[in-house]
């Protein structure tokens, strides 16, 4: 099994970690094109192949049409150089989940939060839960970091998600970005004080400028400028404040 492949700039690395061998199924725990964009790429070298995404991001994994365009509004010129192609994938070639079943080895969580179409992968005989972003991410030794991107952030949403992983005690997280983490306690509590403090910048910054300086100065207090530089390297800490701004705003409604 694959879970998130990636754009397709890099999916010659999987391919040749494979080492010829044909996966299963790729899992998606979402379809950001940062976790899933190399998909239907992928899926054009192994027929056999299936597709595991939620219901809810399915229709935009089988006819990607309108999540490329949603993304160009946001990376314009950049997208081919981030994502490379992304190629629809052929409907009977996707399973489409519910986040509430048991499929093999695997116990599906439905974990909205970060995105309304997340997905976390227990694998119960090593108790590893992929779990995508809503873990939050960590980059080059630096701290927890709760990435917020519009438009689907909900933050009650999120704290349930985080609830559920709880609940069902996986010895370690699995984080696509980035690595394997044994203290499951402590990465969650992180990433709850990491969504208190976003929530804090967002009311208290006059706008995204101010936002990014907030959080840009509190990365470099607890790593440094390299590390706090890393994270924004895809998305700028300016697309956070925005979705979180965006959830904030849903919530007054």
């Amino acid at each position: 099994m694959i879970i998130d492949p990636g754009p397709q700039v890099s999916s010659q690395r999987v391919i040749d970690a494979l080492g010829g061998e044909a996966p299963r199924a790729i899992l998606l725990t979402h379809i950001h094109l940062d976790h899933a964009a190399a998909t239907g790429a992928l899926i054009e070298l192994w027929p056999e192949t299936e597709v595991w995404v939620h219901e809810r991001g399915a229709p935009h994994v089988i006819d990607p049409e309108r999540l490329i365009a949603s993304a160009a509004r946001i990376y314009g010129d950049e997208m081919e150089r981030l994502w490379g192609a992304i190629l629809p994938v052929p409907a009977e070639r996707v399973r489409v989940l519910y986040g509430d079943e048991e499929i093999g080895n695997w116990k599906l969580l439905y974990t909205p939060g970060h995105s309304g179409n997340h997905i976390a992968y227990l694998h119960q005989p090593s108790g590893t839960l992929f779990s995508g972003d809503v873990a939050g991410v960590r980059r080059l030794g630096g701290p927890v970091l709760a990435p917020t991107p519009p438009p689907e952030i909900d933050l009650e949403g999120w704290e349930r998600s985080i609830e559920l992983i709880e609940s069902v005690e996986p010895e370690r997280l699995a984080v696509t970005h980035f690595g394997v983490y044994d203290d499951v306690g402590e990465q969650l509590a992180a990433l709850r004080e990491d969504l208190q403090r976003a929530q804090s910048w967002a009311l208290e910054a006059a706008d995204a400028e101010a936002y990014a300086a907030l959080q840009a100065e509190w990365l470099v207090g607890a790593a440094d400028a390299e590390t706090a530089a890393g994270y924004f390297a895809v998305m700028a800490s300016e697309d956070g404040y925005a979705g979180i701004k965006r959830a904030l705003l849903q919530r007054e409604k």
